[in-house]
């Protein structure tokens, strides 16, 4: 069990947020009157008081609030739990949406001590079910279902769709497809083709986000700037290539020039990535292969699935 030692809020983005006693947790938007709410996937932020202690032993003198946290709760390390938990105060439910987050410029605090724990230690969660919170209320936490819905991340690769010179056809495909197929889609992204902006994506896709699985379209072919497979390799721990080589052989039987495919497929800790083709059609015709034989590969990687033979 745990508790709400404080609940910060800033009415502007940019600003420092100061502690309030009490405050209404809004369906799909996060705290009432915080101006970071909003319908997105990081509505509001947690932050262990445990960690804020270890931080103030090295000699910092922090408020509440200081790092842009929330909530300061007592007697759990978030950082070490999965997406996908819940946390019940309450009437109201938050789920965790996000590990930590990127550091994009430097707070007080890292100017002044050389190091901020809220992008490494703080979590992000969603509000699923409203209610009132106050200071000293408890924490229930929740664990994930085993049989939650497969969560997947689409990304398309392509110069000129993201120029807003074509329109992507091929991502909408895919998150259709899916869709139907039961998967929840949590983020879809349009990049220009090329290594470094992919990597980064993929890395935060799969390690602050824990997406099951994440559809790549475009960037395989043989253009020079066609890399989705090596940035995909660049940040895969492990790679799937059976997959990539099933693709590959099934759409053989389709058109011979899926011989010049190079898309692969990998795995980023418990996150499955897949390249898939750019034509709109050649990524329904992967798609009608793959899926129906997708979703033991993933619920063996996320733990929700033995590896009896069939």
């Amino acid at each position: 069990m745990g508790k709400i030692l404080g609940i910060c809020i800033s009415e502007k983005r940019g600003t420092e947020k100061h502690e309030i006693q009490e405050a209404n947790l809004v369906k799909d938007w996060g705290i009432e009157g915080d101006a970071h709410g909003g319908k997105w996937h990081r509505q509001v932020s947690l932050l262990s008081f445990e960690k804020i202690e270890d931080f103030r032993a090295k000699g910092a003198e922090v408020d509440f609030g200081a790092f842009g946290e929330n909530l300061i709760v007592e007697g759990y390390d978030l950082r070490a739990l999965p997406v996908g938990t819940r946390f019940q105060i309450g009437d109201a439910v938050l789920e965790l949406t996000q590990i930590g987050k990127e550091c994009h410029s430097h707070c007080q605090i890292y100017k002044r001590m050389g190091d901020c724990i809220m992008p490494r230690e703080g979590v992000f969660t969603e509000v699923v079910k409203p209610g009132h919170i106050k200071v000293g209320d408890e924490i229930t936490m929740i664990p994930p279902k085993k049989d939650r819905p497969f969560t997947a991340a689409v990304i398309t690769l392509s110069d000129k769709g993201a120029a807003g010179e074509r329109e992507d056809k091929s991502g909408p495909k895919i998150v259709e497809m899916i869709k139907s197929a039961g998967y929840d889609v949590k983020e879809t992204l349009l990049l220009p083709d090329g290594k470094p902006a992919l990597e980064k994506q993929l890395i935060r896709l799969a390690d602050q986000r824990q997406i099951n699985v994440i559809f790549t379209t475009g960037g395989t072919g043989f253009a020079e700037r066609d890399v989705t497979p090596e940035a995909t390799i660049a940040v895969c721990d492990r790679m799937a290539n059976g997959i990539a080589d099933a693709i590959r052989n099934y759409s053989m039987t389709i058109t011979p020039r899926a011989m010049f495919s190079r898309a692969v497929s990998g795995i980023r800790k418990r996150t499955l990535i897949i390249n898939l083709p750019g034509s709109p059609k050649a990524v329904q015709e992967a798609l009608e292969f793959l899926l129906p034989h997708l979703d033991h590969g993933i619920g063996i990687l996320r733990g929700s699935e033995g590896e009896c033979a069939r």
